[in-house]
């Protein structure tokens, strides 16, 4: 049996899902394709909430932040849903901080996006929630958001069905063929498909798909962990009184006021091992846990007890890119990856991927691309601290 279709999407977390509503929003037939059940909890999509901002380390992320703002308030009138809850953003730089701060303030000044810079009597003075050491400075945003994770997927995965979308949840690619000119041949299921362009968004699982036209890129898989704080007063900590926060230093660590509930989240990023996607576990990890209250309890003193770990997934380049590009030698397979930090910038991974698989655009950045020395020379080092 051979079904056909305009495009295919393998992966429906949230850039999947989003591929699929642009495709399907633009008249194509789209069919997509999930290994697990949609929402699961093995990849980097579910879950409450995440950070949406401008602050980021080059120019041209922070021009994309600028496209993702847009593209997340076309999401929230076209699906008449509140999405975007904007609280500010505070990025703290210790004294002689691992991140540096100059980079940062660099491209927010090259877009134009308007930031504060504050000392640690100035924040106190603004939210006496943080305890900050002398030297500390925070880069403030006041469009520093929060954007639901597995909620907002679940509702792009609705709006791309309810323009036709076919979407097979347990159903995992067994077999892939490019035929050039006549299209994309997959096999999932006892079903093979015929479609014009694939698009790949399948995070830890990508070079599982690409390893049938024979292509793989350098990816490391990590177990990461967040965890959920009980604060005593949690009207201190409500959203119209604390900002988000990043702290940008070694270890990095990032966290939100209350939201959908009277709990503060945190976690560390890219601290987590090395895993393998299918035989890792998602037990709480005690020690990260510990690292992380240990933190909490000196920046943010009032932020309680943990009461709840929770793990989730990095797939990381070496050099922490996106890839938003077509596979060498296969321009009718498109592939998409977050690298861990991608999920504020959904609608716009969608929206650029579909744009890819269409022709309507034939390449996004060389940043993003597959001839990046990152994924290209193997003696690239890692560097996953942006």
């Amino acid at each position: 049996m051979t079904e056909r279709y305009d495009y295919a999407v393998v992966g429906l977390g949230a850039l999947g899902s989003a591929t699929a509503y642009q495709l399907t929003r633009r008249g194509h037939s789209v069919l997509g394709l999930e290994q697990f059940e949609l929402g699961h909890r093995r990849g980097a999509s579910h879950d409450t909430s995440r950070i949406l901002r401008h602050s980021y380390h080059t120019p041209e992320y922070v021009d994309l932040t600028v496209e993702a703002y847009d593209d997340w308030a076309r999401l929230e009138e076209e699906s008449g849903e509140r999405l975007v809850t904007k609280v500010g953003g505070l990025d703290l730089f210790p004294r002689d901080a691992a991140i540096p701060m100059d980079d940062y303030t660099g491209s927010l000044d090259a877009i134009g996006i308007p930031h504060l810079l504050l000392d640690p009597v100035e924040i106190a003075g603004r939210w006496p929630q943080f305890s900050l050491p002398d030297g500390t400075v925070g880069l403030y945003q006041e469009r520093g958001s929060i954007v639901p994770a597995g909620p907002a997927t679940a509702l792009m995965q609705s709006l791309a069905a309810g323009h036709g979308a076919v979407l097979h949840a347990r159903t995992p690619v067994t077999g892939l063929v490019d035929h050039g000119a006549a299209g994309v041949e997959v096999r999932a299921g006892d079903t093979t498909y015929r479609c014009g362009a694939l698009v790949v968004c399948a995070d830890a699982w990508t070079n599982d798909v690409l390893a049938h036209l024979g292509h793989q890129i350098p990816l490391t898989v990590t177990l990461e962990q967040a965890t959920y704080f009980a604060p005593d007063d949690p009207s201190r900590f409500a959203p119209d009184a604390l900002p988000l926060w990043i702290w940008m230093d070694e270890p990095s660590f990032y966290g939100f006021p209350c939201y959908g509930e009277p709990t503060v989240k945190a976690a560390q990023d890219c601290g987590g091992p090395a895993v393998d996607p299918e035989t890792r576990g998602s037990d709480p990890d005690p020690a990260m846990e510990e690292l992380l209250a240990a933190h909490m309890a000196r920046m943010l003193p009032g932020s309680g007890r943990p009461v709840r770990s929770l793990r989730c997934q990095y797939t990381l380049p070496p050099d922490r890119d996106f890839v938003i590009d077509r596979v060498p030698g296969h321009p009718s397979v498109v592939v998409g990856l977050g690298a861990g930090h991608g999920f504020k910038f959904a609608p716009t991974f969608g929206r650029l991927l579909a744009d890819l698989a269409t022709g309507e655009r034939e390449t996004i950045s060389p940043t993003f691309g597959f001839d990046r020395p990152a994924l290209t020379d193997p003696a690239y080092v890692a560097n996953w601290l942006v």
